[in-house]
């Protein structure tokens, strides 16, 4: 590859891409870390980490060949980047001994790893002379083979014993960029041709989703500013009109989004409906996202900032008739939009999250009214974070009835996978679906 005559060096963009990694590796998000990079260098710098974090399992596994005991962690954070960028060359965008040369470089020009500079040089060219070797010997590594924590790909192994290959095979896939078309403002069709006048191509999935042939900035997209459309995935676009369509009570409805942000559900919402909605979220900075994604589309949900489950601190004590808790969770079935995650969760994180969430839709049930609806969602693959909440609400409420729901999503095209009628059949990430009618007393 060919770096064009204004972009930044390798050797820097290398030197942000080793500190975002360390940052991840310790703990924060990657979203987090590549918001302290330079503007200038982010672009680069995040698509260098989303390779790495691709391929960190083997990166580690060849690492671990190469030396007894890891190096001080910037210096390991460095070495084990530039091995998840070279390891494959048939899926790198620089030949190997280019990005051998710039990690020594990148080495060199910084304090924190200037002392490892020649121990990274003897590393990496070791690995160039020895790689057939090296690579072999990693090849039963389950964690380099399929670039997941073992933990992980165990969880998988249980809970979906006929689909998990395919499933990491998926996640360690781009994900494409997918449209949300607001039919309050263009169908579906006529938004189609008008992608196509901007030089752009898509393909209508079901409903509102379209799928881009190639992604595109979004300002780039007709309308987008003036809230034609949205940038959402297709498995989260199937949250609103399963909670809406069929719904028949009369009179003006009030809808609670909890866990709202960053809004693109409350969003759906209001497009679909003409009801009173509530958008909850715990966090101000994430809250101020919702009123800044919908207003661009020209909408007006109440935007509350409260923790759900505390209930008294923000309810006014008039009931809902839709509810949809989009729960907090592992995010395992996003891994290819944020392949960071599975590198910062820990098997525990499962067990406290599912409680979480039974928590949250133990106390929100009762805000229901009846013949009310709660549509429990979470973006995860996990059948604790799904399934198994829905037998164990089910257990406890027994005026609670499962509807006709999707279930899990699983994280690759639908094609061989259908469910509901409304299911998109594009490439979509992966969620789980339960909705729950209160029936009368």
């Amino acid at each position: 590859m060919t770096q064009s005559v204004n972009a930044p060096p390798l050797w820097r963009q290398l030197q942000h891409v080793a500190r975002v990694n360390q940052a991840v590796m310790s703990g924060a998000s990657g979203t987090t870390a590549l918001e302290a990079v330079d503007a200038a260098l982010r672009g680069g710098v995040q698509a260098l980490c989303f390779h790495v974090w691709r391929h960190w399992g083997r990166a580690q596994a060849l690492r671990a060949q190469l030396v007894r005991k890891a190096p001080p962690p910037m210096a390991d954070a460095l070495l084990c980047s530039a091995l998840a960028l070279a390891w494959n060359a048939d899926d790198s965008a620089y030949d190997a001994f280019t990005l051998v040369n710039q990690s020594v470089e990148a080495a060199k020009r910084q304090p924190e790893t200037k002392a490892q500079a020649n121990f990274i040089n003897a590393c990496l060219r070791r690995f160039l002379r020895e790689r057939e070797t090296l690579l072999a010997a990693t090849d039963a590594d389950p964690v380099a083979l399929w670039n997941h924590p073992r933990w992980w790909i165990a969880r998988l192994q249980q809970d979906h014993p006929q689909q998990w290959m395919q499933i990491l095979e998926a996640a360690n896939r781009h994900a494409p960029m997918t449209l949300r078309v607001n039919q309050r403002r263009v169908q579906p069709q006529a938004y189609l041709s008008l992608l196509q006048a901007a030089g752009l191509s898509g393909k209508h999935l079901s409903a509102s989703a379209i799928e881009l042939q190639h992604p595109a900035p979004v300002q780039a997209l007709p309308g987008f500013g003036d809230g034609w459309v949205s940038v959402q995935d297709a498995a989260a676009q199937v949250a609103a009109p399963l909670l809406v369509e069929g719904y028949a009570a009369a009179g003006a409805w009030r809808i609670l989004d909890a866990c709202a942000a960053p809004g693109g559900k409350t969003g759906h919402l209001l497009e679909l409906t003409d009801a009173e909605v509530v958008a909850l979220e715990v966090d101000a900075h994430r809250a101020q996202r919702i009123n800044s994604n919908v207003q661009r589309l020209g909408l007006c949900p109440q935007v509350i900032v409260a923790d759900a489950s505390a209930v008294p601190s923000w309810w006014d004590g008039r009931p809902f008739h839709l509810i949809l808790l989009d729960a907090p969770c592992t995010a395992s079935g996003i891994v290819r939009r944020h392949p960071d995650i599975r590198w910062l969760r820990r098997e525990s994180d499962v067990a406290q999250l599912a409680a979480t969430q039974r928590r949250l839709l133990q106390t929100l049930w009762p805000l229901v009214v009846p013949g009310g609806r709660l549509l429990f969602c979470t973006c995860s693959i996990f059948r604790a974070e799904g399934d198994d909440q829905v037998q164990a609400f089910l257990a406890h409420n027994t005026d609670a009835t499962l509807l006709p729901s999707p279930g899990h999503l699983l994280p690759r095209g639908s094609h061989d996978h259908p469910v509901v009628a409304d299911n998109p059949l594009g490439d979509h990430d992966g969620f789980f679906y339960a909705l729950f009618e209160k029936r009368a007393a």
